[in-house]
């Protein structure tokens, strides 16, 4: 074998599904991350990696906003590749793959062969039952929307992405990149995700430990577990969790966070926490008919006398004088 054959035969190798609606931006940077990293500068060759759009069909695959892109192979053996990323999109698409591709994504499955889910695609694996117990990341906008779909998963939404064993999940938009470039380290080179990086024109690829870029309540931080922890807040208006577990859960004990929050925030995490339950009652009090014990016990106040009482102090206004000025 020459040392040509050699490389061709190392090449990462990457399969790609596209989901009906499927999110243009996330697999452009996917796949381009890998293009720049196959070879030098911009030449495009397919030297060190390889990728296919795989599909049952040759059909055309309309992207969400409506660019097609054309199955370049059919569902062949999945072991030939090192991963097989599923790149989702609008979750309103009903039956965003269809029942050939599901079994496919099983038998890759069952071949051990590792599954990515770019954007929703995460949805649509976790849909076919193989997310399970694997950590899974989404984006911020998604996060309620899994966590009432697959209560049984575990699902954060203040990290870019994650590869976790045999699975890997991805918060879409730029952090495609990030992953592919993370992928392309492991796999080639980090000369060769330099490169990528460079010609795509980002000073550094993030960590899958970045934390996604949101700033809840208008909070402006560069302090990436302050940004964690705003995160989590907005995330668990609901499910509340107690101050001590939010800081574990950004690797910091109570009173580091404490002072953490005084120090940026000007506020104690306790009251931040406070104005997010409020913040996500007002919303169940002008979009739903809920009533007002029901909203109460849902954003974690054990009464909706207690919950009243706060919401005035707030708002300079009780819960049921705003829901009335809504319905006028």
């Amino acid at each position: 074998m020459t040392s040509n054959d050699a490389t061709v035969a190392k090449r990462l190798k990457i399969g790609f599904v596209l989901a009906r609606s499927f999110t243009l931006s996330a697999f452009a940077l996917f796949v381009d991350t890998l293009r720049l990293a196959s070879d030098e500068l911009d030449k495009s060759g397919r030297v060190r990696a390889d990728w296919q759009v795989l599909g049952n069909t040759r059909h055309l695959i309309a992207s969400s906003c409506g660019v097609q892109v054309a199955p370049t192979s059919g569902l062949v053996e999945p072991t030939q590749f090192n991963y097989i990323v599923v790149v989702g999109g609008l979750l309103n698409s009903e039956n965003p793959i269809d029942d050939e591709t599901v079994s496919f994504l099983k038998k890759a499955a069952a071949r051990k062969v590792p599954l990515i889910g770019l954007c929703t695609g995460t949805f649509i694996l976790a849909d076919a039952g193989l997310m399970g117990a694997h950590n899974v990341c989404v984006s911020w906008l998604h996060h309620r929307t899994f966590r009432e779909r697959f209560p049984d998963l575990k699902v954060r939404s203040d990290r870019l992405f994650n590869l976790d064993r045999s699975r890997g999940s991805c918060a879409g938009g730029s952090s495609a990149a990030d992953m592919a470039a993370h992928i392309v380290r492991l796999h080639i080179s980090k000369e060769a995700e330099r490169n990528a990086l460079e010609v795509l024109q980002i000073d550094k690829a993030r960590s899958q430990l970045h934390v996604q870029p949101r700033k809840p309540l208008a909070i402006e931080s560069n302090d990436p577990r302050l940004n964690a922890a705003l995160i989590i807040m907005e995330q668990h208006t609901e499910n509340t969790i107690s101050i001590p577990e939010l800081a574990s859960s950004v690797g910091l004990s109570r009173r580091q966070l404490e002072r953490l929050f005084m120090e940026k925030a000007k506020m104690s995490p306790a009251l931040v926490y406070r104005k997010f339950r409020l913040e996500r009652a007002k919303h169940l009090l002008t979009q739903t008919d809920a009533s007002l014990i029901e909203i109460a016990l849902e954003v974690g106040f054990e009464s909706a006398g207690h919950f009243s009482r706060i919401f005035s102090r707030t708002y300079g206004q009780t819960p049921s004088k705003l829901r009335a000025r809504q319905l006028n």
